[in-house]
């Protein structure tokens, strides 16, 4: 199976936004993709609090899920589609990747379980300030695959990782807005990491460059094989990259070294 993960640098205008990721669905459609991810936040991205709140949309009358399916279904792609506000039951917002098959169905909403929230060289994120935690992991089928869904700073925490490996999963797939600062000394350690110990391809799909707010992401999406091989990148800038992910490869890796089987906790 042909997979896909799209690079954009989201700003503030949500039609501009959209705009760059129809373009770019349809050039990992061209290419064969058949399932594409988008980056955390990909339709509104370096806004205020208060902007937040306003780009917030209700689940049941969303023009992004709305987006979504009718890509996923005009490319007959399943598409991992990023992250989106919406309003919750609470004053509190949900950060929601949703996931939806090639004929536009939506299969799941993800909500990001791990918030972000840090205090490091002059930069200051507080995430759990406006968002409510998820609590449930989830997962989709596509094709023969079973993937497994993550949000960003879900990266560092493996325990969601090995739930899904328990549960199936031959791909992990993370969508990002890694800052800079964290990027560069830990991005692709935790990606490599991820596929290594649970010998899954791991999809990786980010934002990349300087957004309204002045936050500076990192890029470098990626995609990367069962035994931690780069099987391709993008380092900066917008645009597609597209690999082959295989059950072969897989069955190869953790045949070669079992070392899944040989856990003793």
């Amino acid at each position: 199976m042909k997979v896909a993960s799209i690079q954009i640098c989201s700003g503030l205008d949500r039609d501009a936004n959209l705009a760059t990721v129809e373009r770019l669905f349809k050039q990992a459609a061209e290419q064969g993709a058949e399932l594409a991810l988008l980056p955390e936040t990909f339709v509104f991205m370096g806004g205020s609090e208060i902007e937040k709140r306003q780009m917030a949309e209700s689940q049941e009358d969303s023009a992004t899920l709305r987006f979504l399916s009718g890509q996923a279904a005009k490319h007959q792609m399943s598409i991992v589609g990023g992250t989106l506000l919406l309003r919750g039951e609470t004053d509190r917002l949900r950060n929601v990747c949703p996931a939806f098959d090639s004929a536009g169905a939506l299969l799941a909403l993800y909500d990001k379980i791990h918030l972000f929230d840090m205090n490091y060289q002059g930069e200051s994120y507080h995430e759990s300030a406006l968002i409510d935690a998820g609590s449930e992991p989830v997962m989709i089928s596509v094709g023969d695959f079973k993937a497994g869904l993550s949000i960003c700073y879900d990266l560092r925490f493996p325990e969601l990782f090995r739930r899904y490996v328990d549960d199936g999963c031959e791909l992990l797939c993370n969508v990002a807005a890694f800052t800079a600062v964290t990027g560069r000394v830990h991005w692709q350690t935790l990606l490599q990491a991820r596929a290594i110990e649970n010998q899954c391809y791991v999809l990786a799909s980010a934002q990349s460059g300087e957004h309204p707010d002045g936050r500076q992401t990192w890029g470098h999406s990626m995609i990367i094989d069962p035994w931690g091989e780069v099987l391709c990148e993008l380092a900066g800038g917008e645009g597609v990259i597209v690999a082959d992910v295989s059950k072969s490869r897989l069955k190869q890796v953790r045949l070669s070294l079992p070392a899944l089987q040989h856990r003793r906790l």
